[in-house]
This record gives C-alpha cells, sequence and structure tokens, in this order.
C-alpha cells in the first residue's frame, strides 16, 4: 500500500488515538467491580415483584419498596445487640 506523508500522518495519528482508547477501556475493565445485588430475594418474591411492576410501573413498585424498608428499618434497634 502507498501512502503519502500526509496519510502516514494521519493513519499514526489515528492509530495512536486507537491505542489511547483501548488503554481506557482496559483501565475501566480492571476497576470494575462485581455487581451483587444488595439483597438476594426469594424465587416467589421476584417473581411477585416482576408482577407488580407490570401492573404499577417499576417508579412505583421502587418507591414502595423503598418506603417499606425504610418502616422496617426504623423498627430496629439503634445500636447493635452485643
Amino acid at each position: 500500500m502507498k501512502l503519502s506523508a500526509e496519510e502516514k500522518k494521519t493513519l499514526s495519528t489515528s492509530i495512536d488515538k486507537l491505542n489511547e482508547g483501548l488503554d481506557e477501556v482496559i483501565a475501566l475493565y480492571n476497576e470494575a467491580e462485581d455487581d451483587r445485588p444488595v439483597i438476594q430475594f426469594d424465587a416467589e418474591v421476584m417473581e411477585a415483584i416482576e408482577q407488580a411492576k407490570e401492573t404499577f410501573g417499576e417508579e412505583e413498585i421502587t418507591r414502595r419498596i423503598n418506603t417499606i424498608i425504610k418502616e422496617v428499618f426504623s423498627f430496629l434497634p439503634k445500636q447493635e445487640k452485643e
């Protein structure tokens, strides 16, 4: 393949940018953490949540679950038992 000096320069710049982008992707991959759920729900509960999301919408169910969890935690002792 024959290239002019300008084409070589452009190609070299493009390769450098690709390498920089690849380095960034590798860095992101290396810094990535496992996406683990905060709570592992039973299959039955997950099914109920999915059905409720279809009925009421995801935003509403998220709001309701958050409200319930906050209420349950408000009944727990403020300090850990020894």
